[in-house]
């Protein structure tokens, strides 16, 4: 039994899934989802994160986070949350960053928003002496305040697809012919009336895609930061509205087909921050920001001057290729956006005052 062979006999019984249902599967079941694989993050992943490619990311959001919570009157204690944490690599960097602040690691109360076994057990094991827990599901995040980071984590999140036509909105979904699934398209009803504000922005065959999970998320998180004080950091691949079709799959560092393997590729889809923007309605909200924009106004050049006074050869080609992927708007630096909560009346975060 493949995950692909299962999903063809859940159709043939419950009739097609939604995209939301296709991605949840792909990612997150238990037997064949990608993200339950040893290997779905890292060197010999489908794709390389950025704290993978250089210290200087995590320890510029550590900068950040610590920055924050001085600016807040150092709250103790707080919840120090990462979303996705992955192998780990990124909190690690952040907290190296962050000790140098007085108070800081010691109050912070270390919480993961994770469900992979495997990755719990690496995530253990590099950040022991800080003593992680897990939660599943956002609800879960303690009632203090909340320093929260969310690196490449709402780009996985299930989205649903929305065609415009002349009648109103179709859905996409997955299907099946024979022993292959495909795309296809179902008048929808349920979702009619939520889709009824992109009628100005969009015309007929216009594809938007929505994202109900990470509403609900965001809402929870600016709940916290408006009660308790704190600040969300949120760094994905995405811009301010939603339009088109953005799904895709990446396997072994290509873009492979969405259907043809599901549970062997990683599947995302780009962040509507629009969207995000107005599901915190509790907090402040920075604005979007180039990725590449943000780290220079943290100070990464420097950074990375420093750190290449210590390397050479190898090691120095490589340290100057990952500034230069971050930062160079061909790459990342324009790609990735950068966005913050923060509790209503309070200072801007770092990175983005003028």
């Amino acid at each position: 039994m493949t995950l692909k062979s299962q999903l063809i006999a859940q159709i043939g019984k419950t009739g097609p899934l939604t995209l939301a249902e296709f991605m949840s599967a792909c990612l997150s079941d238990p037997e064949f989802g990608y993200y339950n694989r040893s290997d779905a993050i890292g060197a010999n992943a489908a794709f390389t994160t950025a704290p993978e490619m250089t210290q200087m990311f995590g320890e510029l959001i550590g900068l950040y986070l610590a920055q924050s919570w001085l600016d807040q009157n150092s709250p103790q204690p707080f919840t120090l949350a990462e979303l996705g944490p992955g192998r780990g690599i990124m909190m690690s960097d952040i907290l190296r960053a962050a000790s140098k602040i007085a108070g800081f690691c010691d109050a912070a109360d270390l919480v993961f928003l994770d469900s992979s076994p495997s990755l719990q057990k690496i995530q253990s094991a590099r950040l022991s002496e800080f003593e992680p827990r897990w939660i599943k599901d956002i609800r879960e995040l303690p009632h203090q305040p909340l320093f929260l980071v969310a690196n490449e984590f709402f780009d996985a999140l299930p989205i649903r697809q929305f065609r415009r036509t002349q009648t109103g909105w179709n859905e996409i979904v997955v299907d099946k012919m024979n022993d292959e699934l495909k795309f296809c398209e179902i008048p929808t009803v349920n979702e009619a009336s939520a889709l009824q504000h992109r009628e100005h922005d969009t015309v007929i065959n216009d594809i938007v895609e929505i994202r109900p999970m990470a509403d609900a998320m965001i809402d929870q998180i600016s709940q916290r930061i408006s009660r308790h004080k704190g600040t969300a950091l949120i760094i994905d691949y995405g811009d301010i509205q939603s339009r088109g079709d953005t799904l895709q799959a990446v396997k072994d560092h290509a873009y492979t087909d969405s259907l043809a393997e599901p549970g062997q590729a990683d599947l995302s889809a780009h962040v509507d921050f629009g969207a995000l923007r107005e599901a915190a309605r509790h907090v402040s909200c920075s604005g979007m920001l180039e990725l590449g924009l943000w780290l220079h106004r943290m100070g990464i050049a420097q950074r990375a001057e420093i750190l290449a006074k210590s390397m050479s050869g190898e090691t120095l080609r490589q340290h100057r290729a990952s500034y230069v992927r971050l930062t160079n708007p061909e790459e990342m630096g324009a790609h990735f956006k950068v966005m913050a909560l923060y509790p209503k009346g309070g200072f801007r975060p770092p990175g983005f005052s003028l």
